[in-house]
């Protein structure tokens, strides 16, 4: 079986022998099959494997946390840092050299409504929520638990709830250590 680029590039963002070591790697294998899957010829052999797929999917889905259906669109060099809480809708496209940490989900805000796009080299914090058919321009960073219901423009970040704009950039931004957190009275 000849193994895809997209596939090579997944695993160049991961340390050596991540199937030990990163159980994020099980899902993005078994999307990429289902993918590979998709695009062979029809026939009993490729029935079967989609049968397989699908098996294979909700076993990964639930000892994982990781919900990467076959339909999404996603570009070479996915990495997922940790892994748990990550639900991707069906419809939803991500560029090449994006990074997800846990709890993350990137969906419509309501139920057959539009989803994002991720540009490439996209990275969103842990819990991060991307809603509704917002544009996350290349190379912008979300904060962990920020929530995103507008775009974000190319080399931004983003952070809180609702996210907001706090740096822009033409260049890859940097990132930002968070300062001390101030309650309110």
């Amino acid at each position: 079986m000849n193994i895809p680029s997209a596939w090579r590039d997944d695993l160049k963002r991961y340390p050596p022998k991540p199937f030990f070591r990163e159980q994020s790697i099980w899902a993005v294998a078994i999307y990429r099959f289902g993918q590979w899957n998709d695009r062979q010829r029809r026939g009993a052999l490729q029935w079967i494997l989609n049968k397989t797929y699908w098996l294979l999917f909700r076993i990964v889905e639930t000892l994982t946390g990781i919900s990467i259906p076959k339909m999404v669109e996603v570009g070479a060099g996915l990495r997922i840092h940790h892994f748990g809480n990550i639900f991707i809708h069906s419809n939803v496209h991500i560029g090449a050299n994006c990074t997800l940490r846990q709890g993350v989900t990137i969906g419509n805000r309501h139920e057959d409504g539009p989803v994002p796009v991720l540009e490439d080299d996209v990275e969103l914090g842990a819990y991060a929520q991307i809603l509704g058919g917002v544009r996350i321009g290349r190379g912008a960073k979300i904060g962990a638990m920020s929530v995103v219901l507008c775009d974000v423009p190319p080399g931004a970040t983003a952070v809180g709830v609702p996210a907001r704009i706090v740096e822009e950039h033409d260049e890859p931004p940097r990132i930002v250590p968070a300062g001390p957190i101030r309650m309110r009275a």
